[in-house]
């Protein structure tokens, strides 16, 4: 301190003689007590990473000597709060032990509430002497084995009894110091400010209205912070707004909160605000956890970028719940520093030993294989299936679709230019307002005057104002701008219009329209079908044969149809429809070397039929997946037609998949299981009419058969885990581009991952 004092003044001194006023001094001082504030900023940044970052298992935790003094208390607190790291559910390997196979039973947690187990080093742990063992000299009878080096010992589990002592032991001290730090009556803030029964109940109201200002922002994506939160400012930001709302509806909070409140409670600095927030996140992690219920989970994982250029990676857990429901959760975003996927395994390991999960539990995985980490994602799953073979991967269904149309529109020279041509006309005409206006006045005119002719079908949300984003949404009426943008003359577009025009007012153009608009149509039922958080993989299975054989019919009995409504549609717009039998030459061939053919071979073989085929050759390619044991044994559980695809030596091989979960005597029993199931099954009503093994399993509920045919009941639960698509994961990624926008760039990782997860 003495020299602190010599140092400001030599310092003062200094500027007074450089500048010899006073205001250099004020300004000196002012500056460091900016550069103070900066520092204590930065510490309590810190403060708060370590704390979202907490490691659970013990055996990857630094020592409590590795943390500064000051904030040792705020880490032994926020351990005691997680309690223990006792993964119940976690396969505990065995160790030969004098000849002996031996390993640690999940028995002893009940028996000893401080015992904590790694997962990393098959051993167990003491959290009290862990947090406090520090307070101890060496030499007090304090052991490094349960604190650093771990216990290992599985057959002397007198061991860990002789590790608790006697009374006055180091173990029994340090939790004494638990207790005390726990206990905030006699926490020395709580003994110093002594509040009376009414600032209680003042401080409940002010922090009761505060959360309620936070749960509205958080569900509506809203900023929390103003541009300027000063008294004289007339608009302080969303938080400081919605609490002055409430305290002007509710004089019992106009009484605690803002200027009426303490100058020291107000709950209204950033850091408060971040404090509740974080409370929220915590609660509905933990509510989501518990909802799982130690069941089978399955991991869906997507990455992307965020306003901010950082690479994201949001995280998904899909299982099924108590009611026999399909639940998928977002849980997080998980900031990754490289996409190598060793990163990517690392920030996954972080994120379950966060929540105390064990990766032994894990009974699937689905990733985006479009992404551009995709074989970073390949990556991730050979390591994940080689610490839990059960892990079993499926391909996301949706981008599978989405895959197989884009090589449609990429394998055909004249599917490929029609969707440059639409982008074209969709830049052109969606580039002015003006044009926009004039494309709704015409679309507008064109409607009423369908309506008055009794053309249109009518009816709610039917003929609503659209606007051009899709190629296949393309209005005809584009060409009316089109021609305004021609007669004008004087605009830039003028000769990019007139190609455009001339490319629209064709017959061809016209063809690949609806031609592509039957096929989009054709698969968009199952793309949309497939996003559905509650999808299983026998109704997604369903789907995709449902729309192969949809493409099938359309290839051998709907051309003359495309055919008379594309004429149709040219009769009705003046273009010209060439003569089906005439040759038709490409216009990059040569009329010499090119192969005589007609328009109608053209546009039926070489058109219609070849990219039908190459649709349903993408279809099969993309979705082989189905073709596997695994899937094709699953199907068996369908209740469909009262259960016409049960096969009970198929559903044998399916439990077989998952040694972890049917040994042989849980085979036995299942085998006998299936044929009294089966029988019991076809003779109730209740389950005829069924559909999905998602609705098998919640009616089995409801019944109260889940109990009574345990072993199938587990069969529906391992099927219904496996993931359809990584949906969910991209209405995350939507989330989180609400969240963290243009104006809200600097989000932290945690701030971004807890306010996206409660949005």
């Amino acid at each position: 301190m003495e020299r602190y004092f010599k140092r400001r003044f030599a310092s003062t001194t200094s500027s007074s003689d450089n500048v010899g006023s006073s205001s250099s001094r004020d300004v000196d001082i002012s500056r460091d007590v900016d550069i103070s504030r900066d520092v204590d900023s930065s510490k309590e940044s810190e403060l708060q990473d370590i704390l979202a970052n907490l490691i659970a298992d013990p055996g990857l935790r630094p020592q409590m000597l590795d943390y500064d003094p000051n904030i040792r208390d705020e880490v032994r607190r926020a351990y005691l709060q997680k309690g223990p790291c006792q993964p119940k559910d976690h396969t505990f390997p065995q160790t030969d032990l004098s000849g002996y196979d031996r390993r640690f039973n999940v028995k002893w947690f009940d028996e000893f509430d401080w015992l904590e187990y790694s997962i990393s080093k098959d051993a167990a742990f003491c959290l009290y002497c862990y947090l406090f063992k520090s307070n101890f000299r060496i030499g007090q009878g304090c052991s490094d084995a349960f604190t650093e080096m771990g216990f290992r010992n599985w057959k002397k589990k007198d061991k860990i009894r002789q590790h608790v002592g006697p009374v006055g032991s180091v173990h029994n001290q340090s939790r004494q110091y638990c207790v005390d730090l726990m206990n905030q009556k006699q926490h020395i803030r709580t003994a110093l400010i002594k509040q009376s029964e009414q600032a209680r109940i003042d401080y409940r109201i002010c922090l009761t209205a505060s959360l309620d200002c936070v749960r509205f922002l958080l569900r509506q994506g809203l900023p929390f912070r103003g541009h300027d939160e000063s008294d004289t400012s007339s608009n302080k930001g969303n938080y400081l707004e919605l609490l002055q709302f409430l305290a002007d509806h509710d004089e019992k909070v106009k009484a605690v909160v803002l200027e009426n409140a303490p100058g020291n409670l107000k709950l209204i600095a950033p850091t408060i605000q971040k404090d509740l927030v974080n409370a929220c996140a915590t609660e509905t992690i933990k509510k989501i956890i518990k909802d799982m219920n130690d069941a089978f989970f399955s991991l869906l994982v997507d990455e992307s970028r965020d306003v901010s250029v950082k690479e994201q990676m949001a995280v998904v857990f899909r299982y099924v719940d108590k009611s026999g429901d399909v639940i998928e959760r977002f849980v997080g975003i998980q900031h990754v520093r490289d996409t190598t996927s060793n990163s990517l395994k690392e920030a996954i390991d972080i994120l379950f030993a966060r929540e105390e999960l064990s990766i032994s539990m894990l009974r699937g995985q689905g990733y985006d294989g479009a992404s551009n980490m995709k074989g970073e994602f390949n990556g991730l799953k050979t390591q994940i299936l080689r610490e839990n073979p059960c892990a079993y991967y499926i391909h996301c269904f949706a981008h599978q679709l989405q895959l197989a149309l884009v090589a449609v529109a990429k394998g055909n020279a004249d599917i490929a230019t029609f969707f440059t041509s639409c982008n074209s006309l969709v830049n052109i005409v969606g580039a002015s307002c003006k044009r926009r206006d004039i494309l709704r006045d015409q679309l507008q005119k064109d409607v009423t005057e369908a309506l008055e002719k009794d053309t249109f079908p009518t009816g709610r949300g039917l003929n609503q104002e659209t606007c051009l984003k899709r190629p296949g949404d393309t209005r005809w009426n584009s060409h009316y701008v089109l021609k305004f943008i021609i007669e004008d003359g004087s605009t830039d577009n003028l000769g990019e219009a007139n190609r455009s025009l001339r490319e629209i007012q064709s017959f061809e153009f016209v063809f690949h329209l609806f031609f592509m608009r039957s096929i989009l149509g054709a698969t968009n039922d199952l793309s949309q079908a497939l996003q559905r958080k509650d999808q299983d993989i026998e109704n997604a299975m369903t789907l995709v044969k449902v729309c192969k054989d949809q493409l099938q019919h359309m290839r051998e009995n709907a051309f003359e149809a495309l055919l008379d409504q594309v004429s149709s549609f040219c009769a009705k717009h003046d273009i010209l429809v060439p003569n089906m039998d005439d040759a038709y030459v490409a216009q990059w061939r040569s009329h010499r070397r090119a192969p005589i053919i007609t328009h109608l071979h053209h546009y039926c073989v070489d058109i219609f039929i070849q990219i039908i085929e190459w649709q349903l050759a993408e279809l099969n390619r993309r979705f082989s997946e189905v073709n596997t044991e695994l899937l094709l044994c699953l199907t068996c559980l369908s209740p469909d037609d009262s259960f016409i695809a049960f096969d009970k030596q198929k559903l044998l091989r399916f439990a077989e998949f998952y040694p972890q979960d049917f040994n042989s005597r849980d085979l036995l029993a299942l085998e006998d299981q299936l044929e009294i199931y089966i029988t019991h099954m076809r003779t109730m009503t209740d389950f005829s009419q069924l559909k999905g093994i998602g609705s098998l399993a919640r009616k089995m509920v409801e019944k109260g058969l889940h109990r009574t045919y345990n072993y199938v009941y587990l069969l529906l639960r391992l099927a219904l885990t496996l993931p359809v698509a990584t949906a969910s994961v991209e209405r995350a990624f939507s989330a989180m581009n609400i969240v963290k926008g243009p104006l809200r760039n600097r989000m932290g990782d945690q701030w971004l991952s807890e306010f996206t997860c409660l949005y």
